[in-house]
C-alpha cells in the first residue's frame, strides 16, 4: 500500500487540467500558484512560452496584507499588468487547487479589476 501526499495529489488534479488549458497570445493562461504565506501568479502565453505579466506577494505593496486582502489586491494588480499588456481575455487555471478562499478571492479581483476570465 502506498501512501499519496497531499501535494502528490495536487500536482495530480494540477496536470489533470493542464492537459485541458492552454493559453494563446490572444486569450492567455492565468497560472495560481498558492503557498501558506502568499500567493503567487501569471499570465502565460503558452504558444509562445513567455509570461505576459506576473505578480507575487513579496512585492512591497502586498507584502504586509493579511491572506484574503493579499489575495484580493493581487488580483486587481495583475488584471491591471494584464490590462496595460494590452490583455482583456483569460483563461483561469486555478493550479489544481480548490476554487475556494484565497484562489476565489483572486480570480474575483481579476475579473472586478477588467479582465474577462
Amino acid at each position: 500500500m502506498s501512501v499519496v501526499t497531499k501535494e502528490a495529489r495536487r500536482l495530480k488534479r494540477r496536470r489533470r487540467v493542464r492537459a485541458k488549458v492552454s493559453g494563446t497570445a490572444e486569450r492567455p493562461r492565468v497560472a495560481v500558484f498558492r503557498s501558506n504565506r502568499g500567493i503567487f501568479a501569471q499570465v502565460i502565453d503558452d504558444l509562445a512560452g513567455h509570461t505576459i505579466a506576473s505578480v507575487q506577494w513579496t512585492e512591497a505593496e502586498l507584502r504586509d496584507l493579511a491572506k484574503m486582502e493579499q489575495a484580493t489586491a493581487a488580483g486587481k494588480l495583475l488584471a491591471e499588468r494584464a490590462k496595460a499588456a494590452g490583455i482583456d481575455t483569460v483563461v483561469f487555471d486555478r493550479g489544481g487547487y480548490q476554487y475556494h478562499g484565497r484562489v476565489k478571492a483572486f480570480a474575483e479581483a481579476v475579473r472586478e479589476g477588467g479582465l474577462t476570465v
